[in-house]
């Protein structure tokens, strides 16, 4: 495979049944058509209130990038983690907030954040009533995350 090439021009190598073309319908409620929503991770005391919905990525695509969306619901919060891979994030509903190593950034609708490799990071839905959502690109070959404790929240790099 030629390395040069973005896996937006990957040419079908190999046959795709699940992976083939298609438009996902939007639907209300932040949903898409025959996509379900599933628990973010196995259950832990590290995050609370996050649903993800694999849209792409996963299911027989060829793509190096997984496209995810994430939602929070109010009170909610993703894991405090670092790992090697980046993220490209980009806020649809609602608004809340993010800590990239030390600092903690306010986020609302259309906001852009990019977690570089090996920050520590998490995203919080400091509202009492709506969710706070989110599409999330990341390499399709990632690492596993690293949970970090909150004696770990004043560090801005993983620890590996």
């Amino acid at each position: 495979m030629d390395e040069t090439r973005s896996s937006c021009e990957l040419s079908g190598e190999g046959t795709l049944t699940a992976g083939s073309s298609r438009v996902l319908r939007f639907q209300p409620g932040f949903r898409w058509e025959g996509v379900p929503a599933t628990e973010y991770k196995q259950a832990a005391d590290h995050w609370r209130g996050v649903t993800r919905v694999s849209l792409v990525g996963g299911g027989g695509e060829a793509t190096r990038f997984h496209l995810r969306y994430f939602e929070i619901a109010p009170g909610g919060f993703s894991s405090y983690e670092c790992h090697r891979h980046e993220h490209a994030v980009v806020v649809l509903r609602g608004a809340g907030q993010v800590r990239l190593g030390a600092t903690d950034h306010a986020i609302g609708f259309g906001d852009t954040v990019y977690v570089a490799p090996n920050e520590s990071h998490q995203f919080r839905n400091l509202s009492e009533s709506e969710p706070l959502g989110f599409l999330c690109v990341v390499d399709a070959e990632r690492d596993a995350p690293v949970p970090l404790s909150e004696k770990d929240q004043s560090e801005r790099l993983c620890p590996h």
